[in-house]
């Protein structure tokens, strides 16, 4: 990947991370519990990048982020994505993530159905396991059967995805346990 960069930015969820090469954004890694941590995330991916102060296209895409995560219906279908290296089924994946409006949801079933049958359900959770461009890529509002939170990858797991589709204003058959995170 050629002028890879990153930049740490600040939203109402903590201090999240951006990369982003000549053809668009390549990563958007949610908070971890340091900004440290948060850049170790980024450099696991890309190895040794530069953090550097985000042009243009990256700035409006940030300041769209942090009015999602502020609760505002902020569509962020425009923002230019750099997927290369990304398998063709996870793109799939998450170009129909991309579709989910604020607020609203889809369950891995319905994304598997689009790709071709409800068996793939399995392989959109892995796909979205492994989305590298978290928001952006709203794999939060991807739920379970029965509109159950299903998993989520990032720190702080289910309640991390829990507290951004309240963000959003999402409903979500959620009945906490002895089990959730705090």
């Amino acid at each position: 990947m050629t002028n890879q960069q990153f930049a740490l930015f600040d939203t109402a969820i903590g201090r999240c991370a951006i990369a982003w090469s000549g053809r668009g954004i390549n990563a958007v890694r949610l908070p971890m519990p340091t900004e440290e941590k948060t850049r170790m995330r980024i450099r696991q991916r890309y190895g040794d990048i530069a953090e550097a102060p985000p042009p243009a296209n990256v700035q409006a895409a940030i300041d769209a982020i942090v009015e999602l995560l502020d609760g505002k219906p902020v569509d962020l279908t425009d923002i230019e994505l750099d997927l290369d290296g990304e398998p063709e089924f996870n793109r799939g994946v998450y170009d129909i993530a991309r579709t989910i409006l604020p607020g609203q949801t889809m369950t891995y079933g319905d994304i598997a159905k689009r790709l071709g049958g409800v068996e793939l359900s399995r392989d959109v959770g892995q796909a979205l396991g492994h989305n590298p461009c978290a928001i952006v890529v709203p794999c939060h509002r991807v739920l379970a059967a029965g509109g159950k939170p299903g998993g989520f990858s990032a720190n702080g797991g289910v309640a991390t995805k829990l507290k951004m589709l309240a963000i959003e204003g999402a409903a979500v058959n959620h009945t906490p346990s002895l089990f959730d995170q705090e």
